[in-house]
C-alpha cells in the first residue's frame, strides 16, 4: 500500500469504520444498503454520511497500535529513544530503530505514514463533502471541526516524524494537481497545522465528553503541545511560542474538566478510560474492537496471561527504571512496571519475570481471563497538560507559584517532596525528568528529544545533548536520527520526495 492508493480511491466504509460508528452510537448509518458501494458523487447526501465520514477520520488512529510476533508500529516512537527492550527475536523492524541501525524500508515507518495520509484522505473528503449536505449548520460546523482537528493531529505527527512532507489538502482524484505533491516545508506544514487547529477552536465543540470524540479539551491541549513544540526545534519560534503554549494548556487547567488520577491503577482501568485525567485516547470496545496491543507487553513466554501470544514485544530497560528516585512511587512493582506475576495455570504461584514489564498499559481482567480487553490507548492526558505548562510557563518567565503547582501536582502523586527554590535553569531540567518518568512508554518522549535536541542519561540524571547521546546498551544518536527515515515505497512512487539526510 502506497499513499497514491490511499488517496485516489472512492469512499469505502470498511468493517472497522462501521465497528467504529456503532462505537460512537451512529446506529442510524447501520440500516444502510450495502454502504461498500458507496462514492463520492453518492454518498456525501445526508446528515447520517457527514457523522459516518468523521467516525472514519479516526480509525486511522488504531492501526499502528496493532500488535503482534512482528512487534507493532507504535514501537518504533519508544526504541527510537533507547529506553526500550525487547524479547523478540524475529520482530526486526524493532531492532533497526533500537540499535540505530534503521533504514526506510523498514515496515513500521511506512505503516505511519500509509495510516496518517489515510486519515488525512479522510478528513480531506469530510472537509470537501460536509460543507453541501444539507443539514442543522450548527452541527455542521462542530464535525468539521473535528475534521479539522484530526487533520491537524495526523500532520503534526508526521512531521515530527520525517520532517518535510506532502501536504494534501483536498479530496485527490487522477485529474488533481496533488495527486504527485512536493514535499512542503515544515513551516508550512505547521502553518496548516495552526489554521486547523484554529478552525477546530472555533466550532462551537464542547468542554468535555464521555465519548472519545474531539472536543475543546483535546483541541486547546493539542494546541499547547504544537505550540511547545514550535517554540524548540526546528522551527526555534522561542518565547512568543511558549507563551501561547503557556496560554492553551492553562485555559485547560482553568476549565476544571480535568484533574489527576489519585492512583496509578486509574491509568490502565477500563472503566475510566474517558475523562478525569484522559483527555484524548484511541478508543476501543470489548467485543467490537478490542485493545490488540495487550500481548506486545506480555514477558515472553512467561505463562502468566491468558491470551496464547505472549510477545514478549516491549518493555522498560533496567537502567531507565533505576533513574527513578528510590522513594518514587511509579518504580514500586505494580505502579508504572512490574518484574512479577502469577502463573496462568495457578494464580498461587508467583512468576519471577526478569525484567521491567510495563504495568502502566496492562488490562489485567484481559490479562487473566478474557483476552479480550477494553482499554483505551492515551494520547493526551492531564499530567502532560500540566508539565507543558510548567515548562512553557518557567521558559516566559522563570519559576513561580503556577510552575511549581503544575509540576509538584505530578510529584505530590509519585509520592515525591516538591520543588522549591530552583533558578530556572534548575527547574527547566526538574520539569524535564518528570515528563521523561511520568510520560514514558506512551510515545511521547522521542518527540520531546527532538524537539529539546535533549536525551536523558539514565547513569547521570542529566541531560545530554540528543546528537552524541550514547543509549545505555551502547549506540550513540547521529543526526540522522533528528527524523525518520521516507519510506522506500513512497519515494518509488512520487519522484518529487527527497530522503532525509543519512538514509
Amino acid at each position: 500500500m502506497n499513499y497514491i492508493k490511499h488517496i485516489n480511491r472512492t469512499i469505502k466504509i470498511t468493517a472497522s469504520v462501521l465497528a467504529f460508528s456503532a462505537l460512537m452510537g451512529c446506529s442510524d448509518f447501520l440500516d444502510e444498503s450495502d454502504p461498500s458501494n458507496f462514492t463520492v458523487e453518492n454518498y456525501f447526501t445526508k446528515p447520517e454520511h457527514a457523522r459516518s465520514s468523521i467516525s472514519a477520520i479516526y480509525a486511522s488512529l488504531r492501526n499502528p497500535m496493532v500488535s503482534g510476533f512482528g512487534g507493532g508500529t507504535w514501537m518504533m516512537l519508544e526504541f527510537a529513544t533507547g529506553l526500550a527492550a525487547t524479547d523478540l527475536g524475529q520482530a526486526v523492524n524493532s531492532y533497526y530503530v533500537k540499535d540505530l541501525r534503521n533504514t526506510s524500508d523498514n515496515g513500521y515507518g511506512l505503516d505511519f505514514w500509509t495510516t496518517y495520509y489515510k486519515g488525512i484522505g479522510n478528513a480531506n473528503l469530510s472537509i470537501t463533502y460536509i460543507p453541501k449536505i444539507s443539514m442543522d449548520e450548527t452541527e455542521k460546523k462542530k464535525l468539521l471541526g473535528e475534521a479539522h482537528f484530526m487533520r491537524a493531529f495526523y500532520y503534526f505527527n508526521l512531521v515530527q516524524m520525517f520532517g518535510e512532507i506532502p501536504l494534501v489538502t483536498e479530496a485527490v482524484s487522477l485529474t488533481s494537481e496533488q495527486l504527485y505533491p512536493e514535499q512542503s516545508s515544515v513551516e508550512k506544514v505547521y502553518e496548516l497545522i495552526v489554521s486547523d487547529l484554529k478552525v477546530a477552536e472555533g466550532s462551537g465543540l464542547p468542554w468535555a465528553d464521555q465519548s472519545g470524540k474531539v472536543n475543546m479539551g483535546i483541541i486547546k491541549s493539542l494546541m499547547a503541545k504544537v505550540y511547545l513544540t514550535m517554540a524548540g526545534f526546528p522551527l526555534n519560534k522561542g518565547a512568543a511560542y511558549y507563551d501561547l503554549s503557556a496560554k492553551a494548556s492553562e485555559e485547560v487547567i482553568n476549565s476544571k474538566q480535568y484533574q489527576l488520577f489519585p492512583t496509578y491503577a486509574d491509568l490502565h482501568d477500563p472503566k475510566k478510560k474517558n475523562g478525569v485525567e484522559n483527555i484524548f485516547s484511541i478508543q476501543y470496545k470489548t467485543q467490537v474492537i478490542p485493545s490488540n496491543w495487550q500481548v506486545a507487553i506480555i514477558p515472553y513466554n512467561k505463562n502468566i496471561s491468558a491470551y496464547s501470544d505472549e510477545t514478549g514485544g516491549i518493555y522498560a530497560t533496567k537502567d531507565f527504571v533505576e533513574s527513578y528516585d528510590a522513594k518514587d512511587l511509579r518504580r514500586a512493582e505494580k505502579q508504572f512496571f512490574f518484574t512479577k506475576f502469577t502463573h496462568e495455570s495457578d494464580r498461587s504461584k508467583e512468576v519471577n519475570l526478569g525484567a521491567y514489564f510495563l504495568y502502566k498499559h496492562f488490562d489485567e481482567l484481559a490479562q487473566t481471563s478474557t483476552t479480550n480487553s477494553d482499554l483505551n490507548w492515551s494520547i493526551l492526558r492531564y499530567a502532560d497538560v500540566l508539565l507543558m505548562h510548567a515548562e512553557a510557563a518557567n521558559e516566559v518567565a522563570g519559576p513561580s507559584a503556577k510552575v511549581y503547582d503544575a509540576v509538584n501536582a505530578i510529584r505530590k502523586r509519585a509520592q515525591l517532596p516538591n520543588l522549591a527554590g530552583l533558578s530556572k535553569e534548575q527547574l527547566r531540567e526538574a520539569i524535564w525528568k518528570e515528563r521523561w518518568h511520568e510520560l514514558c512508554y506512551e510515545n511521547i518522549t522521542w518527540f520531546d528529544m527532538v524537539r529539546l535536541r535533549k536525551a536523558f542519561n539514565v547513569t547521570t540524571k542529566k541531560f545530554d545533548n540528543y546528537v552524541g547521546h550514547k543509549f545505555s546498551y551502547g549506540p550513540v544518536v547521529t543526526e540522522r536520527e533528528l527524523l525518520f527515515p521516507k519510506p522506500t515505497a513512497e519515494i518509488r512512487n512520487n519522484s518529487k520526495l527527497v530522503q532525509n539526510k543519512g538514509y
